[in-house]
């Protein structure tokens, strides 16, 4: 299983959703590939923001070597399985991706805990720590449901 997580910059959180279900994959016993990416290119190559990386260190995972890389096309050839932060990140990797889009490979992340609810993931860039804390809380729920969706039942074969 490829997976990839998508938000805007990548350095808030795609990195979380990165960390956390690598991890909870590695804890699962799964030889998943867990990858993130940014629609906008403005951090490429950066590490994740400071908060992010403090709030993920609490948490016992270390994002710190995690580097800013732009979503581009190709990304559905490599990748089983797309999350998408928020509908704007969506609306961004069509314009991106063009003839190559597959929505059937795409879903929002919370999507996973509220189906069909299409929720966004809210992006913490702007607030406090606190901020960041709660949305390390809201991907782990949405991960621990990936993991006990398809750790039997692979989304794609």
């Amino acid at each position: 299983m490829k997976i990839l997580m998508v938000c805007l910059g990548n350095i808030c959180r795609s990195p979380l959703a990165e960390g956390i279900l690598k991890k909870k994959a590695m804890d699962a016993g799964l030889s998943w590939t867990v990858e993130s990416a940014g629609t906008n290119g403005y951090h490429t190559g950066e590490p994740p923001h400071p908060l992010s990386q403090k709030v993920a260190l609490l948490n016992n995972i270390d994002i710190s070597l995690q580097r800013s890389q732009t979503f581009n096309a190709d990304d559905f050839d490599k990748f089983d399985k797309i999350y998408a932060m928020a509908e704007d990140v969506i609306l961004s990797m069509k314009m991106i991706s063009g003839k190559k889009y597959n929505a059937a490979k795409v879903d929002l992340l919370l999507n996973e805990l509220y189906p069909g609810k299409n929720i966004d993931v809210s992006d913490p860039w702007y607030g406090e720590e606190p901020g960041y804390h709660e949305v390390f809380e809201t991907i782990e729920a949405a991960c621990e449901k990936i993991i006990n969706n398809y750790s039997v039942s692979p989304i794609c074969k």
